[in-house]
């Protein structure tokens, strides 16, 4: 029997995984995976009602079943010093005043239910509190995102006010899972600052009773409590087992991949990407930038946020909708190595990578994405590089935006699940940035970065700096920029931006998704949901 462990939590887009700690060592020595029980929900509630287009909901007793079934896995009979926790953001969901999820008392009711980050139907509401503007949209560029907490309220307080009136919480998801496992409501200052746009408090007269159905948050590496008799009788747990408050999942991998100082662009690569600049000083947000905030990440440093809202994602819908291979593996393994043997400009094509709808700069979710340049040569593999191209042409954009606005950038790293898996795209990457990218090789680094947040938390180290040299990665592949392939990408890239540029492009691509169109159900795609309570 190993000495103390602290575990870290990794709620994902379909799945949670968590990893066991030793505290003395600092080795990992176990990790478990638990995928959702009703997934992504974009098509139908679990009872079967059918969603409009552009709706992607999750299930919250889901997350506490994963919790259950991992924490179990790793912690039954160990004594757990800390557990810490990251959850895919913004994904806000309404609650009673016990914690009990409205969607367990209105099952077939869709706005009862958690409304995940890739929910794009709120962008109407987002536009409207933008057109009115205000000071606290100082530090997210003028304007509020639809995938965030404000706007998701909105929808719902607009299109089922009989279950914003049964509401006494609106949540993030990752703040309700820690009110699970402790039986304390305690809000974190990275779903608070970069979600709900709080700083000192939350902005006021956006939606009609919002501010009651939110708390004042804390900031990352807080405690928010031990872990409640009950959760220890269902998962064998012993030990302190604080829990920490929950960080948003692309930025609670910084302490793991040894990211705890100023001067980094990071980008946590996963099904959508997320990009983070960490700065010892403040300074205005570059245009186009998502969001600043203090506190929000890593202690005692101010971190600006970037992303784009389909990354993984694009490829592995292009995988599954033309495979080349019997299993997803190696379908991706194909295209790949025939990938690997082109060079830039071969394809002829070029691809604009808003399939989920566009972060930065324009934060807009009704976009959709594009392909240029089919002729009767075009093939699936050069479509795939274009795709690829058009993912590394994406996070070149932000990282122009950063240094455009004078901010030195003295290392880029790389990390989550495209990061490590994929190192075709990350030569790329660094081929079209001209930059050296750095991909430190640690297994489960989302996972292990909770974990440090959790000994934070419990005291098990003075900090964060601590915490990543004591459990962070070891060792990075450095991914080179070749010289050789600067000119062409520089060239593909320029037309790139041309083509972002262009206002009625981007109009004809929201207008193609506006169109309704017949379901099954005979209800008209998108068509606005009006609930009502009985």
């Amino acid at each position: 029997m190993t000495g103390a462990c602290i575990i870290g939590l990794d709620y994902g887009t379909e799945s949670a995984r968590g990893v066991l700690l030793e505290v003395d060592t600092g080795l990992q020595i176990a990790s478990h995976t638990y995928p959702y029980r009703h997934g992504v929900m974009m098509r139908t509630t679990p009872g079967g009602k059918a969603l409009p287009r552009g709706w992607a909901l999750q299930n919250a007793p889901d997350y506490a079943e994963a919790a259950e079934a991992i924490l179990s896995a790793l912690g039954r009979g160990r004594d757990i010093a800390a557990i810490g926790l990251g959850f895919t953001a913004s994904s806000p969901m309404p609650a009673k005043r016990d914690g009990t999820p409205l969607s367990v008392l209105h099952p077939d009711a869709p706005h009862a239910y958690v409304k995940l980050w890739k929910h794009g139907s709120a962008q109407p509401y987002a536009d409207e509190i933008n057109a009115k503007g205000g000071a606290f949209l100082d530090n997210f560029g003028g304007k509020l995102s639809g995938e965030w907490l404000v706007a998701k309220a909105a929808q719902m307080q607009a299109e089922a006010p009989d279950l914003w009136a049964e509401t006494n919480r609106f949540i993030e998801a990752g703040d309700w899972l820690v009110w699970q496992l402790t039986g304390r409501e305690t809000r974190s200052l990275a779903f608070a600052a970069f979600k709900a746009q709080y700083s000192d408090r939350y902005p006021e007269g956006l939606v009609p009773g919002l501010e009651e159905r939110l708390r004042d948050p804390v900031k990352v590496g807080s405690s928010a409590g031990g872990l409640s008799k009950e959760w220890r009788k269902r998962t064998g747990i012993t030990g302190r087992a604080i829990v920490a408050v929950a960080v948003i999942d692309s930025h609670v991998v910084l302490p793991a991949i040894n990211v705890v100082s100023g001067g980094s662009f990071v980008g946590a690569l996963g099904t959508s990407a997320a990009y983070m600049f960490l700065s010892d000083d403040f300074r205005p947000l570059p245009k186009g930038i998502e969001g600043v905030a203090w506190n929000g990440s890593v202690r005692d440093l101010w971190c600006y946020e970037a992303g784009q809202a389909c990354f993984g994602d694009i490829l592995a819908w292009f995988v599954r909708t033309f495979p080349k291979g019997d299993t997803s593996a190696n379908s991706f393994a194909a295209y790949d190595a025939a990938v690997d043997g082109m060079q830039p400009g071969d394809s002829h094509l070029l691809a604009v990578d808003w399939w989920n709808g566009n972060r930065v700069p324009l934060a807009d979710s009704n976009l959709s994405g594009m392909l240029f340049g089919m002729t009767l040569e075009t093939t699936a593999v050069g479509i795939y590089r274009a795709l690829m191209e058009a993912l590394c042409f994406g996070a070149k954009s932000v990282l122009d935006l950063f240094e455009a606005d004078g901010f030195a950038i003295n290392r880029v790293v790389m990390t989550s699940g495209l990061a490590t898996k994929n190192p075709v795209l990350i030569q790329m990457m660094a081929d079209v940035m001209q930059r050296v990218i750095e991909v430190p090789q640690i297994d489960n680094a989302t996972a292990v970065g909770a974990a440090i947040h959790g000994a934070v938390a419990g005291e098990i180290v003075p900090d964060y700096p601590e915490g990543a040299r004591k459990f962070g990665a070891k060792a990075v592949t450095i991914f080179d920029p070749d010289p050789s392939r600067a000119s062409a990408y520089g060239a593909l890239y320029d037309q790139y931006q041309v083509l972002c540029r262009q206002a009625p492009i981007r109009q004809s691509l929201r207008e193609l998704n506006s169109i309704p169109s017949p379901t099954k159900a005979g209800r008209p795609d998108g068509q606005e949901i009006k609930e009502s309570v009985a």
